[in-house]
């Protein structure tokens, strides 16, 4: 993708192991973190959550890889070794963390515009930004305390370049767009997936489609992400770029899991409707998503079944009242659900046992998981996975990869899906797809 000139570099990257690791930080003023991602240097991050957390970063002080089935272990410890490692001077707010996600398939091999993006990989970034209540905060990880030094300086001197604020551009157009599955296929794969339910083998499973997107000029994802920022400011918002391949970006309205110490909070968002043109139809939509015997049993198998993933790891899980979740262009059927840790255990702990969730990848979940595998024509990659991150003592804040894109040059391609129940009709989940593509492509347009 073009990147506008002057990015900011931060110099050198701690791609060895280290017998330590360095980390300070100091407050900053308002910056625009769109300016931030917008360095030369790769890869870049950005994540914002609905609470208001959000945090930019560029530069690699150590990074986390991991495949196949024992990839979260894998993961927690190297991870575990890394953070063990490293001194911090500053605020908890603003503290190390490590970005990132997996893919939806442990097998999944990256290439293509998924180059760069493995089964499982995390970055703490060189220099972080991080922007809360508390304030703004400017976080630089190193090898050495000197290095963390010299990376503060040079990265609050680079800030204090940039714009306070960034504008959110223009759209860049679309000129062609060219779809994963025909509608003869889609139907040919709901009714696979009906009969493999008749038959008892499953009781539903999530298809999902990609979108491919030429366009009139260059993405910028920063840019795309202000302007959804605005449309949906109560979704949360990310984008990852890697040294190769794209940068994959979005906004999910879904969490898959945030922990604190022994408390856990997630939820289960299955079953949606649009929004109305009116608050009189918005509402009717409201009452048919809340009346649906089909939505209902679908939200049901997804909430009982995130309580028992939670079951072997939790003291205690409630979930809350069923409430409709409305969004710019779509509204859901949602339940806040929420858990007592039993012991201390890792967010990846809990990520593992959750992931994926009915909502988009069916019940049993194995059967499901084989059926999406065998059944669609594209590399899910990190679509519909654990997109978020962690810190040294295991708390952290993931969301679902959903409503999103990867982005390449010219071009992006977009991934949606929709659960087939008993009573699935092939061109009525055709219809609900094409509108979760809506908020990405709108602002493409």
């Amino acid at each position: 993708m073009e990147r506008p000139s002057g990015g900011w570099e931060v110099t050198g990257t701690l791609e060895r192991d280290a017998p330590e690791y360095h980390s300070a930080s100091r407050e900053l003023e308002e910056v625009s973190f769109g300016a931030i991602v917008d360095a030369e240097r790769e890869p870049r991050l950005q994540w914002a959550a609905p609470d208001g957390l959000e945090v930019a970063g560029t530069g690699v002080a150590k990074r986390f890889r991991a495949s196949g089935p024992n990839r979260f272990d894998d993961l927690r410890a190297d991870a575990g070794r890394a953070f063990d490692r490293l001194e911090y001077d500053g605020p908890e707010i603003a503290r190390p963390r490590a970005f990132g996600g997996v893919s939806f398939h442990d097998g999944h091999e990256p290439a293509g515009s998924w180059d760069g993006f493995d089964a499982a990989s995390f970055v703490i970034p060189a220099v972080q930004v991080t922007r809360s209540d508390d304030g703004v905060w400017l976080t630089a990880t190193a090898a050495s305390e000197d290095d963390v030094t010299e990376r503060l300086e040079q990265a609050h001197a680079r800030l204090e370049e940039l714009p306070a604020m960034r504008p959110s551009g223009n759209s860049p157009g679309v000129d062609t767009t060219t779809r994963s599955t025909t509608p003869a296929e889609w139907t040919e794969q709901v009714e696979t997936a009906l009969e493999r339910i008749e038959q008892g083998e499953l009781t539903k499973v999530v298809l999902a489609q990609s979108l491919s997107a030429t366009l009139d000029g260059a993405v910028d994802v920063p840019a795309t992400l202000e302007r959804l920022r605005r449309t949906y400011p109560n979704c949360y918002r990310f984008s990852f770029a890697h040294e190769t391949g794209g940068t994959f970006f979005g906004t999910p309205p879904e969490r898959l899991v945030a922990k604190r110490g022994r408390t856990v909070e997630t939820e289960a968002l299955a079953g949606s409707v649009p929004r109305g043109d009116d608050p009189e139809s918005d509402d009717e939509f409201a009452a048919t998503l809340r009346d649906s015997e089909k939505v209902g049993r679908e939200h049901g198998l997804v909430a009982e079944a995130i309580r028992e993933q939670l079951d072997p790891l939790a003291e205690s899980v409630t979930a809350s009242e069923r409430t409709i979740r409305r969004l710019a262009t779509i509204q859901h059927l949602r339940t806040p659900i929420t858990a007592t840790l039993e012991r201390d255990c890792h967010v990846l702990e809990i990520v593992e046992a959750l992931h994926p969730t009915p909502a988009v990848g069916g019940v049993p979940p194995s059967t499901a998981w084989e059926t999406i595998r065998s059944t669609e024509s594209f590399d899910r990659g990190w679509y519909a996975a654990p997109i978020g991150w962690f810190d040294g003592n295991g708390d952290g804040e993931f969301a679902v990869g959903i409503r999103s894109a990867i982005a390449d040059d010219r071009s992006v391609t977009l991934f949606a899906g929709n659960g087939i129940v008993a009573d699935s009709d092939p061109a009525d989940e055709w219809e609900e797809v094409q509108l979760k593509f809506r908020p990405i492509l709108d602002e493409l347009q």
